[in-house]
């Protein structure tokens, strides 16, 4: 048996595979969680006594208030004003009810008045119970964290 000459070009579409490739591409887009959710100039306190916690064990009702050293506060690096955040903390309260954990991340360097004036807020709004987080290990002196 004689073969056939084959004279038909042989290619390759690669349409499907390139809408694939975006479909992908725009699957992982939407799907990553952006690892900036929090102010990254804040400087904590060093916290050498007080309970060791990791991410994974909050709760995911559990409400990170950030205030920078020139008071700005803001949650997930967003700025809000005082009538906004007593929103939310309401907003907050009314879907889990008063007893989620709200932590306060103040850099070490902000005023105490703005650290009273977020606890005012949050106790206003009927949550009494406050934490503080800090870091468990010096990351230096407290000369060179002072600059």
């Amino acid at each position: 048996m004689a073969k056939k000459p084959n004279n038909e070009d042989v290619s390759l579409d690669m349409t499907p595979m390139i809408d694939v490739v975006f479909q992908l591409i725009i699957f992982f887009v939407v799907t990553l969680k952006m690892s900036d959710d929090k102010d990254t100039t804040i400087k904590l306190e060093d916290g050498k006594a007080g309970i060791p916690l990791t991410q994974e064990e909050l709760p995911p009702s559990q409400l990170t208030i950030d205030i920078a050293k020139n008071g700005r506060v803001s949650l997930s690096n967003i700025t809000l004003s005082d009538q906004m955040l007593a929103q939310k903390i309401r907003e907050r309260k009314d879907r889990y009810g008063a007893e989620f954990p709200c932590m306060i991340r103040a850099d070490w360097r902000t005023k105490h008045r703005d650290v009273k004036r977020v606890m005012d807020i949050c106790t206003a709004n009927g949550v009494w119970k406050l934490s503080f987080v800090a870091i468990k290990e010096a990351k230096g002196s407290m000369a060179a964290r002072k600059k």
